[in-house]
């Protein structure tokens, strides 16, 4: 877990650079998250239908799809928007990922619109049988929208529950607002209480905490083909987006946590947690050089992945 935490830091770290370099357009991301995205990732059943997970992530998602097994080049191709990006083909803001074959739903840039649609894939997997569930992650001050609302009705209605794992970072903030001039209560999974869902509240700055609460809200709904409501208490370690500037924020660091936690039990030592952070940068450093070399998406191409084509939308970035 934090070789797959440091590895998303890094990857982050890089596509902020990218944005003082002139080497990207916007970053938006989440250092701050990766103990909650990679406790979350290493746990998906990763495939493509409905008896496997489906997510529907928002733009602080990097952990979860390192987990799965996403590249460090491929999230650069896509802050280069190089034709390349097999996200989206250099069509889309960074951090901003779309898989088929992952059951990835494509991330849209408005704000957690993804709620909505989770219940969607879900009563697919209702009616196809399986163990598949359908994951939603989006953040506290999403949660305030009434996409949250939808996913809370149509998840939970008698004798139609559907397998939704309806997932809340809460940060502290809604881009520059702090949570608490927006919302009189911190345990935002209380929204679910009239709708009968099972809930409960993890602190997501321990990698440890969050993959056994995940652990057990998973659990529970593969069994019951029921929802369930998990806050993860979370930092944002950067500005909200590199239309803010990005920089550094004084909160409390997932992997510094970890690592001092790893190094008094023995399990870590200095020079290996250094080894891990040189290994990654590295590989960043080496993607980036590459990524300079590879093409911007022809005029001509404007409109694919618009419409479904067949396989030409697949080929154009996979032969790249």
């Amino acid at each position: 877990m934090h070789d797959l935490m440091v590895k998303t830091r890094v990857m982050e770290e890089q596509l902020i650079a990218m944005t003082k370099l002139g080497d990207g357009y916007f970053w938006i991301g989440g250092p701050g998250e990766e103990a909650w995205g990679v406790a979350l990732g290493l746990q998906v059943d990763k495939g493509q239908g409905p008896q496997h997970d489906y997510l529907h992530l928002h733009y602080r998602s990097s952990g979860i799809l390192i987990a799965m097994g996403a590249r460090i080049i491929d999230s650069i191709r896509q802050m280069r928007a190089t034709a390349t990006d097999p996200y989206s083909g250099g069509r889309n803001f960074v951090n901003h990922y779309a898989l088929h074959e992952w059951n990835v739903v494509p991330m849209t840039p408005t704000i957690e619109v993804q709620y909505a649609m989770a219940p969607g894939t879900a009563w697919v997997q209702k009616r196809e049988g399986g163990r598949g569930i359908s994951i939603v992650n989006g953040g506290d001050a999403g949660a305030a929208e009434g996409d949250f609302e939808t996913c809370l009705i149509w998840s939970s209605r008698p004798g139609h529950e559907l397998p939704v794992l309806i997932l809340v970072g809460h940060n502290k903030f809604g881009i520059s607002t702090p949570s608490s001039e927006e919302w009189p209560l911190q345990d935002l999974t209380q929204r679910a209480v009239p709708y009968g869902i099972r809930r409960a509240v993890v602190d997501g700055n321990d990698p440890e905490a969050a993959y056994l609460a995940l652990e057990e809200a998973i659990g529970y709904i593969r069994e019951t083909r029921k929802p369930f409501c998990l806050q993860g208490n979370v930092s944002r370690l950067n500005g909200h987006s590199s239309s803010t500037g990005g920089g550094r924020i004084n909160e409390r660091d997932c992997i510094a946590d970890y690592e001092q936690k790893l190094l008094k039990t023995g399990l870590l030592s200095a020079d290996s947690a250094k080894q891990v952070w040189d290994k990654y940068r590295q590989e960043a450093r080496d993607a980036l050089d590459q990524v300079r070399d590879e093409p911007y998406p022809e005029a001509g191409t404007l409109m694919r992945h618009t419409f479904f084509e067949g396989d030409a939308d697949q080929t154009e970035m996979e032969g790249n």
